[in-house]
This record gives structure tokens, C-alpha cells and sequence, in this order.
């Protein structure tokens, strides 16, 4: 397994890690334990989790990922293991999540809140890296890196980030930290893939002259593609639960996934997977390697043969001629996913 350094900062990460976000709701206790046993022994070390998590947020299982990272954990070697957890952004806005009554907010009073639950549930004395799940560009930045700064000085955090940031925050973030001389965001969590390049119109060049790092979650466009939509809707797949469901909001999120372009994309790799006899997956995942900002991408899966298929990326080389393939398919199809559809 490959490592990249995270951001500026001392740590080095697997540069695929193990994303849990199903954990607790569509995978059991006991095949989330095969996933991350799994995982853990083929030299993935970055684990990655969020309060809010599992998904779809549910206030009846609510900070159930958390809660099995933390009674895994209890086997490993702590050193062993490089875990990443987020706090919710602000309950005000596109999304009311299913935390201290949905009245959360990015100051110290939710942030102190927000860790000592995460440490107590995740059975540890410390997060190596402690992110952001979503902004407030509305609120001061001086305050939520303020008080991630002194959970850093308290040892509760050893490095800290944000996740779906915009250029414009990314740059203030970066500069209210040099300002007072406190920590500093070391990567951005963000939605990347061949279906969402968006992150390299503006924010990969921010990556770059800043020593930030992009931790990609979605890299196979949250299994579009795998190809598994392109011939219908698949029983138990996450878009078909949110296309049949009742939630404005998680249909919105599914057609942004799931549509023409998108699924034009997946077709398309698919006949470059099969000329290179692997999986479109894994082909997908490998290509988000190809970019020099990116430190880790973040996988999820249901079922420990996911895993072990996506793992498989690590063995695929990618030439200029087959990136020139893949741009050819994104000129065709541009921006498949559109713009985030909630203000």
C-alpha cells in the first residue's frame, strides 16, 4: 500500500482509506469487523468515520460508526491505526442533523460537545485528524480554528481539517491560521471523482500552493461508477433506497448521482476496464491516484468483497494514454453531477 503525506504535516497516510459510513445501518457489526480486520491487515491505516454516521443520518443509529470503530479499535495496536472523525457543520442551513436537537453550530461550545462524545465513543484518548463535515462561511473562522487549535495544544487532536469546502474557504481558512499562529487545516474532504472533477477547476491549485491535501470520498461516484445503475435500480443500493424514498432531500442527492451523463460516464469506463480486464471500480479508484494533490481516497463498502475488488486498484498503472481517455470522456460528458442542489 502506497502513503502520502497529509497536507504539511507529519503524518503519512495509506493512500486508500477505509470509509465507514455504513456501519451500524447496511452493514452489521459483524461484517463491519470483517471490513476493517480486512482493511487493517492489506496496509490500509487511515480510517475514516463521522459523528453523524451511519448513513442515512437516522437519530436511531446515530453515532453507531463511531461506537463500532471504538470497540474494534480495542484489538489494535492504537498506534497502528490513523483515524479521522468530523463534527457536524451548522443545523441551520441545507441539513438538520440528527445531533444535540439539530441545533449544531461550528463554534468552541459544539466543537468541545462534539469531541468529547467522538473520543468516549471511539474509546480513545485522541483523533489524529479532526475535520469539519460541513462549513459556515457566514460564521468566523477565527472562532472554530481557535477552538480546534486548543484541543491540538491539549493533545485531544493531533492535526485538524475541513470537508466540503469551497476555494474561497479553504484560502481564508489558510489564512486566519497564519494570522494568529494556530493550527491549521491540513486537508479538505471532498467530493472527487470521474463523474465530480469539479475540485480541479479552482481548489486543486489552492492544494497545491498551499500544501493542503484532498481526501476524496465518492472516488467511484458513490458506486455509479461500478456500473451497477446502468441497467436499472438495483435492490438495496443506496440511490434506489433514496429515489423510493419519501425525502426530498435524498432524492435530490440521488438524481445528482444517478443520471444521463453520469451514467454515460460509467458506460464509458466500462469498455476501458474491460480492455484492461479489471473492474471499472477499481479503474476509477486508481485514477483518482494519478493526482499529485490528492493524499488518500476514501472507500466505502457493505460487504468484504467490495473491499477486496477495490483493493485491486493499487495494481493498476495508468498511462498518459489512458488519462487522455478519461479527459476524452469528461469533454464529452462535462460535469455529470452539476452543482450541489441545496442552498
Amino acid at each position: 500500500m502506497k502513503k502520502r503525506r497529509l497536507g504539511s504535516s507529519g503524518m503519512v497516510v495509506s493512500q486508500i482509506s477505509m470509509g465507514t459510513m455504513t456501519f451500524g445501518s447496511s452493514c452489521d457489526q459483524k461484517e463491519s469487523f470483517a471490513i476493517m480486520d480486512y482493511a487493517h491487515d492489506h496496509g490500509i491505516d487511515f480510517f475514516d468515520t463521522a459523528e453523524i454516521y451511519p448513513i442515512p443520518p437516522n437519530i436511531e443509529w446515530v453515532h453507531r460508526s463511531e461506537e463500532i470503530i471504538g470497540t474494534w479499535l480495542q484489538s489494535k495496536d492504537r498506534d497502528s491505526v490513523i483515524l479521522a472523525t468530523k463534527f457536524c457543520g451548522p443545523g441551520h442551513g441545507w441539513f438538520v442533523p440528527p445531533v444535540r436537537t439539530g441545533r449544531t453550530c461550528i463554534d468552541r461550545h459544539h466543537i468541545r460537545r462534539a469531541i468529547e462524545g467522538s473520543l468516549r465513543r471511539l474509546q480513545t484518548d485522541y483523533i489524529d485528524l479532526y475535520q469539519t463535515h460541513w462549513t459556515d462561511p457566514d460564521f468566523d473562522y477565527r472562532e472554530t480554528l481557535t477552538a480546534l487549535d486548543e484541543l491540538v495544544k491539549e493533545g485531544k487532536v493531533r492535526y485538524i481539517g475541513s470537508s466540503n469546502e469551497t476555494a474561497w474557504g479553504a484560502m481564508k481558512a489558510d489564512a486566519v491560521s497564519k494570522e494568529l499562529g494556530i493550527a491549521r487545516y491540513q486537508s479538505i474532504q471532498n467530493n472527487f471523482s470521474m463523474i465530480h472533477r469539479r475540485f480541479e477547476d479552482e481548489l486543486a491549485q489552492v492544494c497545491k500552493k498551499e500544501k493542503i491535501s484532498l481526501l476524496a470520498y465518492s472516488p467511484i461516484g458513490a458506486g455509479v461508477l461500478s456500473g451497477k445503475y446502468n441497467h436499472g435500480e438495483p435492490e438495496n443500493a443506496r440511490f434506489t433506497k433514496y429515489l423510493r424514498s419519501g425525502q426530498e432531500r435524498q432524492r435530490a442527492i440521488a438524481n445528482r448521482f444517478v443520471n444521463e451523463k453520469s451514467l454515460a460516464t460509467a458506460a464509458s469506463i466500462r469498455l476501458i476496464a474491460e480492455s484492461l480486464n479489471c473492474t471499472s471500480a477499481a479503474l476509477s479508484l486508481a485514477w483518482t491516484f494519478t493526482h499529485e494533490f490528492l493524499a488518500s481516497s476514501i472507500i466505502g463498502v457493505t460487504h468484504l468483497d467490495q473491499l477486496k475488488e477495490l483493493l485491486k486498484a493499487n495494481q493498476i498503472e495508468i498511462s498518459n494514454e489512458l488519462l487522455n481517455q478519461f479527459d476524452e470522456i469528461s469533454n464529452k460528458y462535462p460535469y455529470p453531477m452539476g452543482h450541489w442542489p441545496f442552498k
